[in-house]
């Protein structure tokens, strides 16, 4: 009887643990599509001067540099800094229109556990400047609304999200206060769940203590802002290395705020953190918070056609 029961419970314990693993496996190793996107895109020529048609029909002249692009819809300019022992990548970018601020997912697919380098990403949908997304994979609630198709509407409380309205602009909201549905009936075509907002009204929004979970409070960070109407900064900052001691929320905050932003809103950081412009990766990514490498991330947001 006693064997029996030593036997029995020896059973539930294996499959106790095959479960948890399977669960742990399901949660953060398996890879489950659950739609495909098909994400716009179009072939840019590799000379520094070139005629160019986009999507829309249009042709004209392209110049670009390893610091510049411009065409007869985009320019961009790139500017290094220096600030707080950590090298700080700022791309300002002005568009004819809105259309050319865009997202993408990992693999052209939205999911769990759908992975990329933000670079691969990048050079999928042709992008002329990228950087890593929200990575909405890693959380299992919080709007996902890209290219005004809602993929997630359950909510999550207290999540502070960037939308991106049709004609560009920027808000911060409340998840608590409003639905997916009703902020695509209000013209939002893209939503960044991470958080949180770091700069409205063009004033610092975050307290000098604040933090990002159980995050260190000096680490590589990305983050995205609204200077006026279809102009718009990416920014990138380095860390965890030697050469690069990385910021806090409230340090990027005063950055994004110098540039002169209305709106500003901090990206998923930490290694996640990629630059990507003219087909190269501009910052030191880390992985692991050692190695420099790219980690692989659910989705971007790019300026291209």
């Amino acid at each position: 009887m006693v064997n029996g029961r030593k036997i029995g419970e020896g059973v539930y314990v294996i499959v106790l643990v095959i479960f948890t693993v399977y669960m742990l496996l399901d949660t953060f190793v398996i890879t489950k599509k659950l739609a495909v996107v098909s994400n716009q895109s179009r072939s840019v020529s590799s000379s520094s001067d070139s005629s160019v048609s986009n999507s829309s029909g249009k042709s004209g002249s392209v110049t670009k540099s390893s610091t510049a692009y411009e065409d007869d819809n985009i320019k961009i300019a790139l500017i290094d800094y220096r600030e707080n022992d950590t090298d700080i990548h700022m791309a300002d970018v002005k568009v004819s229109s809105s259309e050319y601020l865009k997202t993408a997912f990992a693999q052209s697919s939205y999911g769990r556990n759908v992975t990329e380098k933000t670079s691969d990403i990048a050079e999928s949908v042709n992008a002329i400047l990228a950087i890593n997304g929200d990575y909405y994979g890693a959380q299992e609630s919080g709007y996902v609304i890209r290219n005004g198709v809602i993929y997630r509407e359950t909510a999550k409380s207290g999540n502070e999200d960037l939308v991106i309205y049709g004609d560009g602009s920027f808000e911060i909201i409340d998840e608590d206060d409003i639905t997916a549905e009703e902020l695509l009936e209000k013209g939002v075509q893209n939503v960044l769940a991470f958080g949180p907002a770091l700069v409205e009204d063009g004033s610092v929004s975050v307290t000098e203590d604040e933090e990002v979970g159980k995050a260190m409070a000096s680490n590589p960070r990305t983050a995205i802002g609204i200077i006026d109407e279809n102009h718009y900064v990416f920014v990138v900052a380095d860390g965890r290395t030697s050469d690069n001691e990385g910021l806090s929320l409230y340090e990027l905050a005063e950055f994004m705020e110098s540039l002169g932003v209305q709106t500003a809103y901090n990206l998923d950081g930490g290694g996640s953190s990629t630059m990507y412009f003219n087909g190269q990766i501009i910052n030191k990514p880390t992985t692991n918070g050692s190695s420099i490498k790219e980690r692989s991330v659910s989705d971007i947001v790019y300026i291209g056609y």
